[in-house]
């Protein structure tokens, strides 16, 4: 089996991973940053960024995502297409195996592999994902100022998002499966005090209705078998996300929920030249800019580790 030794593993090609790739290539680190199967992560699912710096129009997703890939190619970093399928924590160097079988050993690995935000896993929700169905309420939220929306979810990021979006909104439908919150009671206390948000109990999505311009309503159905739809231009997804850290879980600690532990102020995990930037451990911000404010930090903690 093939084996390449490197100084500096990415893992994952969104805003934290290029970003990081970009500061690696800078240091004279000489990064290898492998994309995996969706190279831009969650940035990707959305078009117009409004809210990342610089930008005063905005700025289209895949264009800004394409420009910190091109600007850390330029300044030396390899890119590569391809999933890495294994690791091994217990070595020094640190050992990687990719899907085409190449085995890596590197002296440091950024983790930078994202999470996934959960969906209900209906057809016409993926049909009109960037069309109306986000996972994001600041993200997306301005594009829907004076328009109906629907949010999915009873626990704190729906109510959280619930509020976010009722001060753009004309009016905000809370869609929750159950005749309770599962949120704190602070947070059920800022829906109950937002006049333009409706809660509808005991609903559940059966489908995403839209045409060719995007989303124009949602089909429920309450628990006791009525069907009945509602009139919105977006449809936001508030379930929970899940990082994508299993592959690393045996050897780096993560929280209840799969996000990787790092220490206060710093990208260091527990493992000696293993470090972790943007979603991946970040559960409460998940934005552009602090994914790629986190992959600047990772690159300058495995510098610093790299020169010892």
């Amino acid at each position: 089996m093939n084996t390449e030794h490197i100084r500096c593993l990415i893992i994952g090609g969104g805003p934290a991973g290029y970003t990081a790739a970009i500061y690696a290539s800078r240091a004279a680190l000489e990064p290898v940053l492998y994309e995996g199967t969706e190279p831009g992560g969650q940035l990707t699912t959305t078009t117009v960024v409004e809210n990342f710096p610089g930008f005063p129009g905005g700025v289209d997703a895949n264009k800004l995502l394409g420009d910190m890939r091109e600007q850390a190619v330029r300044l030396g970093a390899d890119i590569r297409r391809g999933s890495v399928t294994a690791v091994d924590f217990d070595r020094r160097p640190l050992l990687v195996t990719v899907d085409s079988g190449l085995q890596i050993e590197a002296d440091a690995v950024i983790i930078a592999t994202g999470a996934t935000a959960k969906y209900l896993g209906l057809p016409s929700e993926q049909k009109f994902r960037g069309l109306g169905v986000s996972a994001c309420a600041t993200c997306d939220g301005f594009f829907y100022r004076r328009k109906d929306v629907a949010v999915v979810g009873g626990g704190d990021t729906a109510c959280e998002e619930a509020t976010y979006l009722a001060g753009l909104c004309n009016k905000v439908y809370m869609i929750v499966r159950r005749d309770v919150f599962r949120a704190s009671e602070a947070m059920q206390k800022r829906v109950r005090e937002t006049p333009n948000i409706e809660v509808l109990w005991n609903c559940n999505t059966q489908e995403v209705l839209g045409d060719e311009s995007g989303v124009t309503g949602v089909r429920l159905v309450r628990n006791d078998g009525e069907v009945f739809d509602i009139k919105v231009d977006g449809f936001f997804l508030a379930i929970g996300h899940h990082p994508v850290s299993e592959l690393f879980s045996r050897w780096v600690k993560t929280d209840d929920n799969g996000y990787i532990l790092t220490e206060d102020g710093s990208s260091r995990t527990n493992v000696p030249g293993v470090f972790a930037a943007g979603d991946v451990q970040d559960p409460r911000y998940r934005q552009a800019v602090t994914a790629a404010a986190s992959g600047c930090r990772a690159a300058l903690d495995a510098e610093k580790y790299l020169k010892g």
